[in-house]
């Protein structure tokens, strides 16, 4: 099972969820409370996910990254949790970033999140901090009181051209 956020134009949620369905087949689509946020279900593994949406005409979806862990959203859970999935793969030397989006206040700051587990996986894994261009990106999306967490490489996040 592979899960996805997938993000919209605000209003267009209708379409981009005939397009996931068109483009992945049988798939669970759930609309969350933040307009223009899908999170996406799919029986597909992640890479034929990614590869059919990279390749899929679409008019109303801006950008597809892959979820692999959900936390609660509370700093100690998500620097723990995060950390956890970049030890498994970030290896010594690998750059990385972290990027948090914050939607809701259940977090006080995405930049503190952000600084703080940059600094665990920088100090402890032995990695290079690179913000413009890493070998991985720890993902974290903050939805309210659950966070989904993702270590993953830059093309594995999709973002596509939607005319507003």
């Amino acid at each position: 099972m592979t899960t996805l956020l997938v993000t919209v134009p605000s209003g267009r949620e209708g379409d981009a969820s005939l397009e996931l369905e068109w483009a992945l087949g049988d798939v669970k689509i759930r609309r969350t409370r933040w307009r223009g946020v899908l999170i996406v279900k799919t029986g597909l593994k992640k890479e034929e996910a990614l590869r059919i949406l990279k390749d899929f005409e679409t008019t109303a979806i801006f950008k597809i990254v892959p979820l692999e862990k959900f936390v609660r959203s509370r700093k100690e859970d998500i620097i723990e949790e995060g950390f956890k999935l970049a030890k498994a793969r970030i290896k010594e030397g690998e750059s990385f970033a972290v990027r948090c989006k914050r939607r809701g206040n259940w977090i006080r700051s995405s930049k503190e999140i952000e600084i703080e587990l940059g600094a665990k996986i920088k100090e402890n894994l032995n990695a290079v901090v690179n913000l413009d261009n890493p070998d991985w990106y720890v993902w974290i999306e903050v939805l309210g009181n659950r966070t989904a967490i993702s270590v993953i490489r830059p093309e594995e996040i999709i973002k596509k051209e939607v005319e507003l």
